[in-house]
């Protein structure tokens, strides 16, 4: 992997030019953030520092999309590639043998991504604001998934996790 100075660098050219899909090619390629599943990047309207959107779209079990603002690397770096990898658990989770069909359960596993990267341990940590914001969307979709359900069971550890890392945060 290229030093971190080296691919900001890399994507800011690429963001000045316009090439905001080519700098997200590079940085998934740069950090590791790949599933087989993964179809392309395609562009949507610009986003608004308070509200920056990424989706993944596409049908279970066919190669799928993600969808980023055309201004994605207008915003702090380490953010967008937490997002990015965040899309690209989602990726993972609508391919073939992998079916997550609960959207609490899909978006639980994609906070807990971004909070202790186990699935892309290149990307780097936000900083404990972010962490904290992540934390608790996390917890709010354990909390979605229906007390004492089936799913809340299967992630009783998982969640002891989060809440043992949300009390470490300064």
């Amino acid at each position: 992997m290229k030093p971190y100075s080296e691919i900001l660098q890399l994507v800011q050219s690429y963001h000045e030019l316009g090439e905001t899909i080519a700098a997200a090619n590079l940085v998934i390629e740069e950090y590791g953030i790949k599933h087989p599943n993964f179809k392309n990047f395609e562009l949507r309207e610009k986003a608004k520092p308070e509200y920056i959107l990424m989706t993944t779209e596409g049908a279970f079990g066919q190669p799928n999309i993600i969808r980023i603002p055309e201004n994605t690397f207008e915003f702090e770096f380490v953010l967008m590639l937490n997002l990015i990898a965040h899309e690209m658990i989602h990726i993972g989770q609508k391919a073939v043998g992998n079916f997550v069909v609960d959207r609490n359960e899909r978006e639980w596993q994609a906070y807990y991504e971004m909070l202790f990267h186990k699935t892309y341990p290149q990307v780097p940590d936000v900083p404990s604001y972010q962490q904290k914001f992540f934390a608790n969307k996390a917890l709010d979709y354990y909390n979605k998934m229906g007390k004492d359900s089936v799913l809340q069971e299967k992630y009783a550890h998982q969640k002891k996790e989060v809440e043992d890392f949300v009390a470490s945060l300064p």
